[in-house]
């Protein structure tokens, strides 16, 4: 999980967006759902795709793809190693979820595999950095910049990591790497609300279409209708 879900990824996506803009980076990224619905429905028994399905990752992809600016697609063919590896990434996360669902058949605490996961990457990326970066001839950060630090690893890993094995155990890998479809949704109403940016219809729009692909997803609501 320390490889799958942080070291490869992270690694792939830092080293792509080297090369690429960061809006493409966020639409290629947003691939991991459909990965995740072809290695799970290959893979587990369970999560089985289904044209349904199908469609509200495709609907809920071009919501992102909406959200983030089709002009970010402009990019789309350069730097093909870079696209590559930031779909590499997401294929990675898709690996990630399917095989994190063994963990709650082993009854081993979501606490425990956060906690085990973030350390083996730590030790795996820990020399890497050492050796690029070579922090010992690196200024001693300030208190903003450990403030940052701490909430990062307190609230966006620590935090965030447990509640991702809680949900794995219980809403299974393709629902689970459904957040990404959320990330742009979230970014542009806290921009809105905090930031006081404006939002445009084809927000609107893209918000809607993530909906109806969740919605599609899950499947219940469209049962019920179909019933």
């Amino acid at each position: 999980m320390g490889l799958l879900n942080n070291a490869i990824p992270f690694t792939l996506i830092v080293w792509g967006q080297t090369h690429i803009a960061s809006g493409l980076a966020s639409i290629l990224n947003a691939t991991a759902p459909l990965f995740t619905v072809v290695v799970a429905g290959i893979l587990l028994d369970d999560e089985r795709a289904s044209p349904l399905k199908l469609l509200g990752v495709f609907a809920g992809f071009l919501g992102v793809v909406l959200m983030i600016g089709p002009s970010a697609l402009d990019g789309l063919g350069n730097h093909v190693l870079a696209q590559l590896a930031v779909l590499g990434a997401a294929l990675c996360y898709a690996f990630a979820g399917v095989y994190g669902r063994r963990f709650k058949s082993m009854g081993i605490n979501p606490v425990v595999t956060a906690a085990g996961q973030v350390t083996a990457s730590s030790i795996i990326l820990a020399p890497v950095a050492f050796y690029i970066d070579r922090p010992m001839h690196l200024t001693m950060p300030g208190p903003e910049t450990w403030a940052a630090i701490i909430s990062l690893a307190i609230l966006s890993t620590s935090v965030a990591y447990i509640l991702y094995f809680r949900l794995l155990g219980s809403a299974g890998a393709t629902n689970l790497l459904l957040v990404t479809f959320l990330v742009p949704v979230s970014a542009i109403l806290l921009g809105s609300l905090i930031l006081g940016e404006s939002l445009a219809m084809v927000h609107f729009i893209g918000m809607a279409l993530i909906g109806i692909g969740l919605s599609a997803i899950d499947g219940r609501l469209w049962k019920h209708r179909a019933s």
